[in-house]
């Protein structure tokens, strides 16, 4: 019997070799010792189980995601991709998060897929990073309108072109700003039939790809001049804590009403919400109160963001409580 286990032992160490060391298929080995396929994936098996094989993974990433299973489960989202921020400039997060952003959107994107794009230079860094890859008939839609005469380069319009660009692809474009003077021209311009089909497509969209606006006054809706310095305070002393699309957040991630909001043209949070895959990208120590909104609120899906930000998201929520 003795014997007998050596020789058990021995062919197990073999299988191992011929399969982890030099590379060979299950078919291959079962071949080569002229037993069969399903026998080898047996004897691996009863390998791992036995101690012969031990698998390490060399994990470079192992706080990060430590950080992102954290968030999933306070939060019950689908996923997070949490990227270290370490000794990083602020103006380098940009382009990090737009690295990372990468992978995960060739990953979600399937054939014919209508997709949401938002405003703001956070988006504007992941379609600059963004990596060609072969798709068919994606059309990229703006989630909004122009934010102002100002910072084109990052209007949801230009940010949706630099998408389909990028992935030969379609694109539609909203012919309208983001906020407009009264109400009246509000209505008028979101039933204007090319505008109304542009808002129909984004709302129709299969993902979203969106920023989460902190409120104050250097963020990029009233940089570009499409809402004054007094409009940013208004919204917080309503108790305004994030901008989502056209929308605005309180603490708590529940929507709030504000006198500007039917003059705004572009989905709401409660639109954006019915779109199935929301991704979203923000990061940065001043993003921590927004984010946290966004993630109470339950209106994003997957959250790509950073260590510093992911570290106090979840302190800050702990205090919430």
């Amino acid at each position: 019997m003795a014997e007998r286990n050596q020789e058990r032992f021995r062919l197990l160490v073999k299988i191992c070799q011929l399969y982890y060391e030099d590379g060979l298929n299950q078919l291959d080995i079962a071949k080569r010792l002229g037993i069969s396929r399903p026998h080898v994936s047996r004897m691996l098996t009863t390998a791992k189980s036995e101690g012969i094989v031990k698998i390490s993974i060399h994990n470079p990433f192992s706080a990060e995601q430590e950080l992102e299973k954290s968030l999933l489960s306070l939060f019950g989202i689908q996923d997070v991709l949490i990227v270290d921020s370490t000794d990083m400039k602020p103006d380098q997060l940009y382009s990090l998060l737009g690295r990372t952003c990468s992978p995960l959107i060739e990953s979600v994107l399937r054939d014919g897929d209508h997709v949401g794009i938002m405003a703001g230079q956070t988006i504007a860094s992941v379609a600059e990073e963004l990596d060609y890859f072969a798709s068919e008939g994606l059309q990229f839609v703006p989630l909004v309108g122009g934010w102002g005469s100002e910072g084109a380069s990052w209007h949801a319009n230009t940010n949706a072109m630099a998408f389909a660009n990028k992935l030969k692809a379609k694109y539609s474009i909203i012919h309208a700003p983001a906020v407009v003077a009264n109400e009246g021209t509000g209505t008028l311009l979101r039933e204007e039939p090319e505008i109304a089909k542009v808002l129909h497509q984004a709302q129709n969209s299969r993902v979203a790809i969106v920023s989460i606006g902190d409120v104050s006054e250097q963020v990029t809706m009233v940089k570009s001049g499409g809402f004054s310095p007094e409009m940013m305070r208004e919204l917080k002393e309503r108790g305004a804590v994030a901008n989502l699309c056209a929308s605005f957040l309180d603490a708590s991630g529940q929507e709030i009403e504000f006198p500007q909001q039917n003059k705004m043209i572009g989905l709401s949070a409660r639109e954006l919400r019915a779109i199935p895959t929301v991704i979203g990208i923000a990061g940065g120590e001043h993003k921590i109160e927004a984010i946290t909104a966004a993630l109470r609120g339950k209106w994003i899906d997957i959250l790509v963001t950073d260590t510093l930000a992911a570290r106090e998201i979840l302190s800050s929520f702990q205090n919430l409580e």
